[in-house]
This record gives structure tokens, sequence and C-alpha cells, in this order.
């Protein structure tokens, strides 16, 4: 699960960076757009290592879900008795919530944002309009800058916990207070980046 993890937080990294050329106009978004799509070329296919990226982030995401699944199962199995009392850990509930609904919030978005800024068939502009056009029309809908910020926010609520809970997997206790913070530092950093873009966008910054 910290390997998934792992990867799935590089690829969060990466397409922060990228969106955050949306600030240097149409241009420089659009032209890193086409050179993701023809990177590699032509000693591979156009497309051809993004289309491996693409199977290498769904492996992930699906090793991850299972992951998850497995270890909830086998937390279960190993507590077959509920406790006497009824009070939980209002610490422990909230990491449940957030990790359950979290998951679910960040998959149905994940739905949403391909069919939107990727294929175009949910966005305005349609799929021929330039990456940089669907991003623009896209979130200049409140609507979809509300999910998205709903969705983000929930991923760096869930990726402060899993690499948390991917330090104490590996064992590393020392340095455990700078861990945490580490966790909650990289989460704010990429919520923060995230978001910078659509309300860029809505407040007519970017246009």
């Amino acid at each position: 699960m910290a390997v998934t993890g792992a990867i799935l937080v590089l690829f969060l990294v990466g397409h922060m960076v990228g969106n955050l050329k949306t600030f240097a106009g149409p241009e420089a978004f659009n032209g890193y757009a086409l050179w993701l799509r023809e990177v590699g070329y032509p000693l591979v296919p156009k497309r051809g290592l993004l289309t491996l990226v693409e199977v290498v982030l769904v492996a992930a995401v699906v090793l991850h879900i299972w992951s998850a699944v497995a270890l909830y199962r086998r937390a279960a199995a190993a507590r077959p008795v509920r406790y006497a009392t009824r009070r939980r850990s209002q610490a422990g509930g909230y990491v449940v919530h957030i990790m359950r609904w979290g998951g679910v919030t960040i998959a149905l978005f994940v739905v949403y944002h391909l069919l939107d800024l990727t294929f175009g068939v949910a966005n305005p502009a349609g799929g021929a309009a330039t990456p940089y056009t669907r991003m623009i029309e896209g979130f200049s809908r409140w609507y979809v800058t509300l999910f998205y910020a709903v969705a983000v926010i929930m991923v760096g609520l869930h990726l402060r916990h899993g690499l948390w809970s991917a330090f104490q997997t590996l064992g590393l206790a020392r340095g455990r207070q700078g861990l945490r913070v580490f966790a909650a530092l990289l989460s704010a950093v990429l919520v923060l980046g995230f978001l910078s873009v659509p309300f860029a966008i809505m407040i007519g910054v970017v246009k």
C-alpha cells in the first residue's frame, strides 16, 4: 500500500506543477499538454509514454483500494468482538470517515474530471477545444469549482493521514513530530497548488 501510495503522491506533485502552467498563459499550458502526448516520439508512438503512465496509475489506484480493503478486513478479523463501551475515539472516527468517504468523493470526482477536462464531453467548450480553453471554461462554472475544491481538500486530508501511516509502516518512528509536520506541509502545498488555478479563473485573474 505504501508503494502504490508513493506512486500516486508523485503523480499528484507532477500534476500540480503541470496545472500551475496555466498561470503562464495558453501557449505555455497548451505546449505542456502537447509535450505530454508527444514525449518520447518518434522512439515511441505519440501518446505512448502517456498511455503507459495512465496504465500504471490505474493499476496503482486499483491495488491501493484493494490493499485498503484487505487491511480493513484484517483489522476487523483481529477484533471480532466489540468493546463493551460504545464510545469511540473521536480521532479514530474522524480518520475512518475521511479515508472512507474521502476515497468515494475522490473517485467520483476523478471520473467527472476526466469527462470534463480530458475528454471534453462534460465541458462547455467541447473536446475539440484546446486544453487551456477547456480549463478556463470548466472552472468558470462555480459548482464545478466547488466540487473540485471539496475533492482536493479530501485528497489533502487523505494524503496527510496516508503519509503518516506509510511512515509508521516503514518503521520510521524517530523524528515523529517532524514527519507529522512534513505530511501536513506536503498535503497543504498540494491542496493550495491545485486550488490556486480554479479560484484564479473564478475571480478573473486567469482568463
